[in-house]
């Protein structure tokens, strides 16, 4: 009984830190100039696939000297995405951005 009452409070606790990650993360895309919608898709799709630690990396995202407060464009978020240095960080946060904006995602239905 005192197994599945520690396991049950485990599942909360993981399930509350990844609810919170995956809030911060689309407030972080919203912020980047990416629409409510596909943010939220891609957040979802994010939190599955990347550790806290490669979510964290996306805090170069941040504009830097001279850059405008959110991308210009597609091109200038792409530049900013590889900054981040991790491959697999810029190929899910590519890849869900692509499958979110066309609506194929399954997060996004």
């Amino acid at each position: 009984m005192t197994r599945a009452l520690l396991g049950a409070g485990a599942a909360f606790v993981l399930a509350s830190c990844a609810q919170i990650a995956q809030s911060r993360v689309e407030s972080a895309l919203v912020d980047n100039g990416v629409a409510e919608g596909t943010a939220a898709c891609m957040a979802e799709r994010m939190v599955d696939r990347l550790t806290i630690e490669q979510l964290k990396k996306l805090e170069a995202l941040a504009p830097q000297d001279g850059e405008a407060k959110r991308p210009t464009g597609v091109r200038d978020f792409l530049r900013r995405l590889n900054r981040v240095g991790d491959a697999e960080v810029v190929a899910v946060t590519g890849s869900s951005a692509a499958l979110c904006a066309a609506g194929v995602a399954n997060e996004a239905r």
